[in-house]
């Protein structure tokens, strides 16, 4: 696995890669994610004969940071994406997208879903996420006005409504973990914190147009059986996309690759395995 900056438009993106040459797939990552969400299995991929990118969205990690709430949203990122594919000079690849990066591989996906050879959604929804209608504002506001230390200590003191017992163990169980996610946490431009917060309470239901892509790709709709928030949403999207699979990951929940990592794996590579 190497690390490096790839341009793409007016910014840069810092992206990990493994197994070039071979079989194009990108890996999208959730929100205050990171490029590292994906980074421990690339080699894997590469092994399996896959040319693997995981890029640290905009505002995310080592990318660059632009300011103003106008700089970011869902299409923003998504016309990123495709951006860093044209780079790669891939011409089909098959997309994934975990969470907040399912919003966005929705998006590239209902543009030109004759380019992709899979799709994997994993733990995403398809319109506003249910999340504390007065928390969610008042946190945007104190990562503009105070910044997101301020908002990462307080989320350190109150926790994340995406805990599970899943999460929990993991927690215990692998020293540093949690430090890893504040650390991600800390590191994103509080111009999209706010700005995307806004747009996951808000945006549009796009389970028609989930329903409308012709052809669809093979797709793959993984979920955490612990994950609440967005277990319901899954099934939905898997109704919704034709001929798509669900997989439940057992033992898991936001984060089935650290959370149960072999479920997921087994899962990942049988739909890949098949699309190749």
């Amino acid at each position: 696995m190497r690390t490096r900056g790839v341009k793409v438009g007016d910014i840069r993106l810092a992206v990990s890669e493994a197994g070039e040459g071979g079989r194009p797939i990108l890996l999208l990552h959730g929100f205050t994610g990171a490029k590292e969400d994906f980074s421990e299995w690339l080699d894997q991929f590469a092994a399996a004969g896959w040319h693997a990118v995981a890029p640290d969205h905009r505002g995310h990690g080592e990318s660059d940071k632009p300011t103003g709430l106008d700089a970011y949203s869902f299409d923003i990122l998504a016309g990123d994406a495709r951006g860093l594919v044209d780079a790669l000079r891939w011409d089909r690849y098959v997309l994934h997208g975990h969470s907040m990066g399912g919003f966005v591989a929705q998006r590239l996906a209902f543009a030109d879903p004759a380019r992709l050879t899979g799709l994997v959604l994993q733990d995403t929804g398809h319109g506003p996420i249910d999340l504390d209608a007065e928390l969610a504002p008042m946190a945007a506001q104190i990562a503009l006005e105070q910044g997101m230390d301020v908002l990462a200590d307080l989320m350190l003191e109150h926790g994340s409504p995406l805990d599970t017992p899943a999460h929990q163990r993991l927690v215990k169980e692998r020293p540093g973990y949690e430090d890893y996610g504040y650390r991600n946490l800390r590191a994103v431009s509080p111009w999209l914190y706010s700005a995307l917060l806004r747009e996951l309470l808000s945006g549009p239901d796009t389970l028609g147009d989930l329903s409308a892509m012709d052809p669809p790709p093979p797709t793959l709709v993984m979920v955490g059986e612990q994950d609440t928030p967005f277990l319901d949403s899954a099934k939905r999207i898997a109704g919704a996309v034709r001929g798509a699979t669900l997989a439940v990951i057992p033992d898991a929940g936001h984060s089935p690759q650290f959370e149960n990592p072999d479920a997921w794996w087994q899962v990942m590579s049988a739909f890949l395995d098949g699309v190749s």
